[in-house]
């Protein structure tokens, strides 16, 4: 099962303050952690929503709002993407992780990711051809796994 792990941001993180080299060192290791026990599929941190975008859909109509966007706490400051056994061993992960934005109560969101299998009849076999045209096998969760190079920095 695969599962997005999501670092919410915070006041710091969207005023884009950079972490700490305490806590780079801790958020290193927890990461060579995680690739170790072999469940790393990808992560990074991301830039205050100041330099985003988003694009609101209407019908045919397309309205670009450019950031930054109000709404802390519903934004994102980082993510890893994790290949676990269940949704009880994300959250033990989880847990073991430090405290993202020290000084601060933090929120780590665990959510699962669609598998192909998952949408039944609607995915046809020509959809799950081109499934595996543009993602490759890897997406599957079989032995072959996507893998970043470089296990990445959060925040």
């Amino acid at each position: 099962m695969r599962f997005m792990i999501i670092i919410k941001a915070s006041q710091d993180s969207e005023a884009g303050k950079m972490p700490s080299e305490a806590l780079l060192t801790e958020m290193g290791n927890y990461n060579e952690e995680l690739l170790k026990a072999g469940i790393l599929l990808a992560g990074e941190g991301l830039h205050p929503s100041s330099k985003g975008a988003r694009v609101r859909f209407r019908g045919d109509t397309h309205t670009v709002i450019d950031g930054p966007f109000a709404e802390t706490k519903e934004l994102i400051a980082g993510y890893w993407l994790w290949q676990v056994k269940s949704k009880q061993e994300a959250v033990e992960w989880v847990k073991r992780c430090p405290n993202p934005m020290p000084g601060t109560e933090a929120e780590i969101e665990i959510r699962q990711v669609f598998e192909m299998e998952d949408f039944g009849e609607e995915l046809t076999q020509e959809l799950r051809e081109q499934e595996e045209r543009v993602f490759g096998d890897g997406r599957e969760g079989g032995e072959e796994v996507l893998r970043w190079e470089r296990p990445p920095i959060n925040f």
